[in-house]
């Protein structure tokens, strides 16, 4: 699904006008939509529902909601805040219908009333607020921020955008108040999945309002959601006459000794989303103490050095290894040094060897302190090697392009597209709502929030994930997308049934059969 800034939305809307589809035919979708929506959540009939009311459009689309509410059954009173149009069809269709109109009401006839209501709808401003909140409309927020701390208050719900939320940018008013739900029309906007708006958002749901199919408007956009059918179609499969080989074997190359968890986490979560072969490479010190633990794994001892991290040399044994690998994961728990650096550059740009175990034309990725070598390497980008994937987290993001980490979370999207293209890399800016994009300038965005995963090695499980998936076949941008998808979902099943304290990396390794699978029968159901 396409995510639109406000202006895109409009030229959507304008091309859908010009196809035949009236600006008044989607209202009356996008009010019918929201009311089904709320009907689903709270039901109608005899429910108190209070409506706030903008001057634009958006106040428009809240009272052909009202309206058909009101036809169910509920009571509804609508709150008018801002001047309406004179000829204002809708809202005399509101009145035809039964619902409650209060123009000018003091904030503690109103506290009252919405105290009362079992549902709130935000029907204040669209995409077209950019200005700081005031008057009768910020008196209103305060009072949506007093609502959250009686016994039981109304679900609130943001028709199309939280008022006081910037819909492209995600930034937020000091007056705005967080929502329970918000009803998307036809699209999501950025700034709903932009932080730190997406936490005022609440659950995000989006609302088909008949925009016509197959507008160049939406097709010519870059930036899309990542959704479980999609992902649920990408999976690699696997046919009743398989072995190990059909599935790939993946070269992992991490750890030292400060990090030993690292090449476990990895190599462990290469196995567990079905790669059929597994070499774990890491520094000789530490070989006993990983093989006890990741015994499913190929071990591979590399030369170390006095710090306890894989030595300068060691490619050349990769290279010289008989073994045929179909991809390579380097960086987790690597270490930094001249020696990683030499080690890093060497495994996926030395090209002398031109034989079946030239690693430099298996696809590559890089994370973690790979990322860190990797940015010690003059003009990287410009080497010949085969597809990479890179996995930076905001840090290790300003590490490689010299931005700040403040630069890099205000424009997660256009840092990431950025890059991607300049680099010819498939990059993956990790946080919430990771980033996936493209060389050629496409950017997926996972809706996946989830406090639980802020702990140390989540983000080598991740790595594991997308290897395994690349070594089943998946191209690079595919294996990227299913595995962040996967990844987060596993976390969201583990918080599900443990909360979001306490999760453990090692606790998601158990956890991805289960998740990979509910994920493929979603496909099998629908």
């Amino acid at each position: 699904m396409k995510i639109v800034t406000a202006a895109q939305m409009r030229a959507i809307e304008s091309a859908s006008e010009r196809s035949g589809v009236s600006p008044d035919y989607l209202m009356e979708r996008a009010g019918l939509a929201v009311a089904q929506g709320v009907r689903s959540l709270v039901g109608a009939a005899g429910v108190r529902i209070a409506v706030l009311v903008g001057p634009g459009n958006n106040g428009a689309d809240g009272l052909v909601a009202a309206r058909h509410l009101r036809r169910w059954g509920a009571e509804v009173t609508c709150f008018i805040l801002g001047g309406r149009p004179e000829e204002d069809p809708k809202l005399n269709l509101a009145i035809e219908y039964g619902v409650g109109l209060i123009y000018e009401a003091s904030p503690d006839m109103m506290d009252r009333m919405i105290a009362r209501s079992a549902l709130v709808i935000d029907a204040i401003l669209g995409t077209g607020q950019t200005r700081p909140l005031e008057g009768i409309i910020k008196q209103t927020m305060e009072v949506l921020s007093n609502t959250r701390s009686i016994p039981k208050p109304p679900i609130l719900l943001a028709l199309d955008l939280p008022t006081g939320l910037n819909s492209d940018t995600g930034a937020l008013d000091s007056s705005s108040v967080p929502y329970d739900v918000t009803f998307a029309l036809g699209y999501p906007k950025t700034g709903l999945l932009n932080f730190p708006g997406a936490a005022y958002a609440g659950k995000l749901e989006v609302l088909d309002i008949g925009v016509p199919v197959g507008l160049s408007e939406e097709s010519e956009i870059m930036l899309e959601t990542v959704d479980l059918g999609w992902v649920a179609e990408h999976l690699p499969v696997r046919p009743m006459d398989s072995h190990k080989g059909t599935f790939g074997h993946v070269l992992a190359v991490a750890g030292s000794k400060n990090y030993v968890g690292a090449a476990y986490l990895a190599s462990q979560a290469c196995v567990r989303v079905g790669a059929g072969l597994t070499t774990l490479a890491t520094p000789q010190g530490i070989y006993p103490t990983v093989a006890a633990k990741s015994i499913e794994a190929i071990h591979l001892p590399l030369e170390e050095s006095s710090e306890g991290m894989v030595a300068a040399g060691a490619a050349k044994a990769l290279r010289d290894c008989t073994r045929r690998y179909t991809n390579i994961l380097v960086g987790c728990g690597l270490g930094v040094s001249d020696g990683t650096m030499a080690f890093v550059e060497d495994l996926l740009f030395n090209r002398e060897s031109s034989d079946f175990s030239d690693l430099t034309n298996l696809s590559a990725l890089v994370d973690a302190d790979g990322l860190n070598n990797l940015a010690k390497i003059d003009r990287w980008w410009e080497r010949e090697r085969g597809p990479m994937v890179l996995t930076p987290h905001p840090g290790e993001m300003s590490t490689l392009t010299g931005l700040t980490t403040v630069d890099i979370q205000q424009d997660r999207v256009g840092v990431a597209r950025e890059y991607a293209v300049r680099w010819g890399v498939c990059l993956v800016l990790k946080g919430a709502n990771t980033i996936i994009s493209q060389p050629n300038g496409v950017v997926r965005l996972a809706p996946l929030a989830n406090p639980g995963l802020s702990t140390g090695g989540t983000g080598d499980v991740l790595s594991g994930v997308i290897s395994g998936l690349m070594a089943q076949g998946l191209p690079p941008i595919e294996a990227a997308t299913c595995g962040v998808y996967l990844h987060g979902e596993a976390g969201r099943d583990v918080v599900d049934n443990h909360g979001d304290t306490g999760l453990a990396a090692s606790d998601l390794l158990s956890q991805i059969p289960d998740t990979f699978q509910r994920l493929r029968k979603w496909k099998v159901n629908y």
